[in-house]
């Protein structure tokens, strides 16, 4: 018994992988939320004992309690800076402060400022703009330090400077939240998306290129059966365009033997007038095989893909075309690098050129590069075509004139042979009328 080929572990799964994802960035969210609010938090607002604030505020008042008491006015106002205003009181109540609650925010510091100002038992009381009553102007950030004399020394300001407020470290935290969560589903959407772009391109490649090499299968389970199963459709379609190319060649020979049996038998009528008819049929019915089997045939379809000048191709097809004496305007500046098969472009362009040519005069091709795509634009001054049968012109064999003498428009396979190519290469190819007479055929042709 044969068993299939096996596609992948049975875990690794699409589905999988998003709810890894999913799992794996909320829980780093989570991780680095904790993380970056102890990091923040030291860094933004960091606590008094690392500010240097309490060894100003225990120097300067060291400095006030050993200078004389006319004097402690004085030192005050020329200790108060910018962060905080310094003031001498000889009672603590002519701070005008609320009666003493939870000095906690101070509490972590107030052994250290005991200790830097050489006095035990000082009595240190800290303020928050919370400790005072809602709406009470006066709120502010106040620090008061007894001195050995029983006066006060009070350290005031309006908002806290050794830090930032809430918002911003709120605001730096969810940032850097928000970045490392983008970074984390990135990479998990890189390694997913990954297997699918090599997929894309792969088959963008087979387009474009019959002889391409089966795509690797690797990635989540759901992608490798997809890939598993264009490889096989991919094997399909080569096998099929091998058999039709060697059927068709058998057919091109079998039909051809009997027209040029036909032609011999036809040197023996007397008639010169039957005789004539007959050559033209013979004729007619040759240029219809021929055309049919380069059309469906197109050797030029197993072209394999590769880079070419198509300026350089255009102005070689141009110059083949004035050295039969035709005019061909070109409009093509510097050098155009496209992937794609230059025969096949290249009939592409000859059938197009040579519409142009029968059915109408001053023939011009002009070539446009985009960022994303180029544009070829060929031209005419003829008749134009009706809009009503602008999609019939595509269909195999189908003709305006309604008539099959080759010497009026050949089999009516042009316009169809250029679309397949075009739409091969990924492109598209429209048919528009010119304002002022004519007919305008738009190729664009993506880059790969």
């Amino acid at each position: 018994m044969k068993w299939p080929p096996r596609v992948g572990r049975s875990g690794d799964t699409v589905a999988r992988w998003i709810a890894l994802t999913t799992l794996t960035a909320m829980l780093t969210a989570l991780l680095l939320t904790w993380l970056l609010s102890q990091l923040a938090g030291v860094w933004a607002r960091p606590p008094l004992l690392q500010t240097g604030l309490l060894e100003s505020l225990a120097s300067i008042s060291r400095i006030i309690d050993a200078a004389p008491p006319e004097q402690r006015p004085a030192i005050a106002r020329s200790a108060s800076g910018a962060i905080y205003t310094t003031t001498w009181l000889r009672r603590f109540e002519d701070a005008g402060l609320p009666a003493p609650d939870d000095e906690a925010d101070f509490r972590s510091g107030e052994g250290f400022l005991r200790s830097q100002l050489r006095n035990p038992n000082a009595r240190i009381i800290g303020y928050e703009p919370a400790d005072w009553p809602a709406d009470d102007p006066g709120a502010e950030y106040v620090l008061m330090v007894e001195l050995r004399d029983g006066s006060w020394v009070k350290f005031s300001a309006f908002t806290r400077s050794w830090g930032l407020d809430e918002l911003p470290r709120n605001l730096i935290v969810i940032a850097l939240v928000l970045l490392s969560t983008i970074i984390v589903a990135l990479i998990a959407t890189c390694h997913l998306a990954a297997p699918l772009e090599r997929f894309a391109r792969g088959a963008r490649r087979f387009g474009s290129d019959f002889r391409a090499p089966p795509i690797a299968v690797e990635g989540p389970r759901e992608i490798r059966q997809a890939i598993v199963a264009f490889n096989a459709m991919q094997a399909q379609l080569q096998h099929f365009i091998h058999d039709r190319t060697q059927m068709l060649a058998a057919i091109s020979h079998d039909l051809r033997t009997p027209l040029t049996r036909m032609r011999l038998r036809g040197e023996f009528i007397d008639d010169p007038e039957q005789q004539a008819k007959l050559f033209r049929d013979v004729d007619e019915m040759q240029a219809m095989v021929n055309s049919a089997l380069e059309f469906f045939r197109d050797d030029a379809r197993l072209e394999p893909a590769t880079a070419f000048d198509l300026a350089g191709l255009l102005h070689t097809l141009v110059d083949d075309y004035r050295d039969v004496g035709v005019d061909v305007q070109l409009s093509a500046q510097g050098r155009v690098v496209y992937v794609g098969r230059p025969i096949g472009i290249k009939r592409m362009l000859g059938n197009l050129l040579d519409n142009a040519i029968k059915y109408g005069h001053e023939p011009a091709v002009m070539l446009e590069q985009g960022s994303r795509a180029v544009r070829i634009r060929v031209l005419d001054r003829g008749p134009g075509i009706a809009p009503a049968l602008q999609d019939e012109v595509f269909k195999p064999f189908f003709r305006i004139e309604g008539s099959r003498n080759k010497h009026t428009g050949g089999v009516g396979l042009g316009l169809s042979a250029a679309r397949a190519i075009v739409l091969e290469h990924g492109g598209s190819l429209t048919l528009r009328n010119r304002p002022a007479g004519g007919l305008e055929v738009r190729v664009e042709l993506p880059f790969a």
